[in-house]
């Protein structure tokens, strides 16, 4: 962020709920893809399906969504028959989430992902701009964390933010961190580039599957 961007707003800190509410306040959401990705589109429309990637322990898992933001996934993934829960702890990424769910608005929380408890069992957790969000120092409490809600055959599926990039967020990374992260505890099952990235994405997301061991 440029110092001149930087200085529209009053907070700094992005692991504070309020960090993101000022920008939602503010109109600055330029991770809000405003629809859904080609490549999540594809991965649940296999799962809807029945042809779910080997070792799920259900043909249609239930969705958690961990820093939803506006929730556009969770309302095509409610439409198509999913039992999806989103969460977010900033009050006005839920406010504005509830008013794109309409009807389905009841499926997303105000809740902080390291505390909340899901309303059931979660067989897929969808990563689509969560990790790279989160401050360096919080990534292996979101491994922790995802080990603790996926049972084996369970999936952390989404897209990843793959580039060298400390300062944020959005916070790059690399794939040999997440397999630092992540390989205790789970195996990647499946990577492609992802061809329909917003700008500050554009050519450094990778769609990646993460099955629990």
């Amino acid at each position: 962020m440029s110092d001149k961007l930087r200085d529209q707003f009053d907070i700094h800190d992005p692991s504070r709920p309020d960090f993101w509410s000022e920008r939602f306040d503010k109109g600055y959401t330029p991770w809000d893809h405003q629809g859904v990705p080609g490549v999540f589109v594809e991965f649940a429309t296999a799962i809807e399906g029945g042809d779910a990637p080997a070792g799920s322990p259900v043909s249609r898992p239930s969705v958690l969504i961990p820093g939803c933001g506006r929730a556009h996934e969770a309302r095509w993934l409610a439409d198509h028959g999913f039992a999806v829960e989103a969460v977010d702890f900033s009050r006005a990424a839920v406010a504005a989430a509830r008013d794109q769910l309409g009807p389905h608005a009841h499926i997303v929380r105000e809740a902080d992902f390291f505390d909340f408890a899901p309303a059931r069992p979660v067989g897929w957790v969808y990563e689509r701009t969560f990790f790279c969000a989160l401050p360096p120092a919080r990534r292996a409490d979101y491994a922790a964390r995802m080990a603790e809600l996926l049972p084996p055959g369970g999936l952390l599926a989404g897209l990843f933010f793959v580039t060298e990039k400390p300062v944020g967020p959005p916070f790059g990374t690399s794939l040999d961190e997440l397999h630092r992260l992540l390989d205790a505890d789970f195996e990647l099952v499946g990577e492609r580039p992802v061809e329909d990235s917003m700008p500050i994405f554009k050519g450094v997301e990778r769609w990646l599957e993460w099955r629990r061991r």
